[in-house]
């Protein structure tokens, strides 16, 4: 749930910036966005040595020169929530919509307290994602982070880059006198919006269902013309009061302990709720949608991960629920988005097959919705 490579990164946590308050426009490459206050053991040098966690917590700055087929933008929306644009390079589909292609909006995880968007642990994988899916463009969305900023705060900028994705695909213009950034027009000319897809990982699984049912339960028309077409959930952050057998006989990993689990998730559930509340209660969260409108859902786990058992209970539910989830479980030494360890995927066989697996997985998920 805490993507920093240490069992210890919930005692001393500070908090991140939550990116509020900016223009809209393009944001300039020395960010702009306001610092991050990361624990400093996640940032310091121990004997000379990086601290594991450095590589991955490291800040990627934007790009327009294409690297891999795909550029990298950090745009601010002007409605409270800025976001990270993956963009892959294509012909733009200005004049047959047959041409044009999906949107996947995507929430990082962290236990809604600590990670950024710009994160190498994120970028590592999302920007070779925006050129496998064939996708018209990834919009990253950088989440207001607790204890500042509890839920539903996260949920609130996840409907809010919705509400923004509306404006563009309505031609509203949304940034004053200025002209829509170049990185926007170009998402806007190749885009579906009739096919936008929630994708999160570890707690932005859980952003995913609980934005998706934000998304359904406003009044029809609010975000025409865009349609949530299917929500992607990695490895999400579903737990109980109660420890799941899982919990208790599979390992720590390197993104994933008990401590995280509790600790992240006292900081980032509103104030007095519990991981018995319908944000990461399996039975809650399914029972909270009952009546809700949501879109298909494919659900990821592995089976080494702490949560794999809330996970696969969370799908389980789901479906009782009348809900359209495709549970598919990584099988073997796979621990908690291990997809997202890129030293991993390059060096190891089972990590790299699983990564690749998993890949394949929310690409046939995409096509056939």
């Amino acid at each position: 749930m805490a993507p920093v490579g240490s069992p210890r990164c919930p005692s001393g946590i500070n908090s991140c910036n939550g990116h509020h308050g900016h223009g809209g426009g393009e944001l300039q490459q020395d960010g702009g966005r306001g610092g991050h206050r990361l624990a400093p053991h996640l940032l310091r040098r121990h004997h000379r040595a990086a601290h594991p966690a450095e590589p991955f917590t490291a800040d990627v700055p934007p790009y327009d020169k294409p690297r891999g087929g795909v550029t990298v933008h950090d745009i601010a929306t002007g409605g409270g929530v800025d976001v990270r644009l993956y963009l892959p390079e294509g012909p733009a589909a200005l004049s047959s919509p047959s041409r044009r292609r999906p949107v996947l909006v995507h929430f990082h995880g962290g236990g809604f307290c600590v990670s950024r968007a710009s994160w190498a642990l994120y970028h590592n994988f999302y920007a070779p994602l925006a050129a496998k899916l064939h996708v018209a463009g990834i919009v990253s969305v950088y989440l207001p982070l607790a204890p500042e900023h509890r839920l539903p705060a996260a949920i609130d900028a996840g409907h809010a880059a919705l509400l923004w994705l509306h404006d563009v695909a309505c031609g509203n213009n949304i940034y004053g006198s200025a002209k829509y950034p170049a990185a926007v027009r170009r998402l806007r000319a190749a885009a579906d919006f009739s096919r936008v897809f929630l994708i999160g990982d570890s707690s932005g699984g859980n952003l995913v269902h609980l934005v998706a049912a934000r998304a359904g339960e406003d009044s029809p028309g609010v975000l025409h013309p865009v349609r949530l077409a299917g929500g992607v959930l990695l490895h999400p952050g579903f737990a109980r009061e109660k420890k799941s057998r899982s919990e208790l006989e599979n390992p720590p990993s390197m993104f994933l302990t008990p401590e995280m689990i509790d600790k992240l998730l006292a900081l980032g559930l509103p104030q007095g709720a519990t991981k018995d509340s319908r944000y990461t209660s399996p039975e809650l969260a399914a029972k909270a949608v009952a009546a809700v409108p949501m879109p298909p859902l494919l659900l990821m786990a592995a089976e080494k991960d702490l949560l794999r058992d809330p996970q696969v209970d969370y799908g389980k539910a789901m479906v009782r629920a009348g809900k359209v989830v495709q549970t598919v479980v990584s099988r073997g030494n796979v621990s908690h988005v291990f997809y997202l360890n890129f030293f991993a995927v390059k060096s190891d066989d089972l990590t790299m097959k699983r990564t690749t697996e998993l890949v394949r997985t929310i690409k046939k998920f995409i096509n056939r919705h």
